[in-house]
């Protein structure tokens, strides 16, 4: 089986083949403030949270909206209270339907990708809406 994924079809492309492999983890007791540099930064919609060396939650651009701004809480915030736990994950070697399937189900743009139950990279709605558009080309 090849590794590339032109022509595969959509049924045929794993995870792994448009995952995000760069991925950014912060302790717990790291503030919302610095959470929100670090994303306008890296220019990212997420950042990975370790709670004692576990890669356990997440916090989202839509976090901010949803918790921060409506609840008005202070910037000085940890990002503990207001990511998301448990982590939601999906295997590297899923299929990307699956990926999709699993976002939809639980209402989120965005999940961890694991192998050996440890996180490897991210992948989002919007890297299988890319896909796609690609194979729709």
């Amino acid at each position: 089986m090849s590794s590339s994924n032109s022509g595969n079809s959509l049924s045929e492309t794993l995870v792994k083949d448009i995952m995000t492999k760069a991925i950014i983890s912060v302790d717990p007791s790291t503030t919302v403030f610095q959470v929100a540099k670090m994303m306008e930064q890296g220019g990212i919609g997420a950042i990975l949270v370790k709670k004692d060396g576990t890669t356990s939650g997440i916090i989202t651009d839509r976090d901010y909206a949803i918790k921060i701004a409506v609840d008005k809480l202070s910037m000085d915030t940890s990002v503990e209270k207001v990511a998301s736990f448990p982590l939601v994950t999906v295997s590297q070697n899923d299929s990307i339907i699956a990926a999709a399937s699993l976002m939809s189900s639980k209402k989120i743009r965005k999940l961890a990708v694991v192998e050996d139950g440890n996180v490897i990279g991210i992948i989002t709605s919007t890297d299988l809406v890319t896909q796609l558009a690609k194979n729709s080309s």
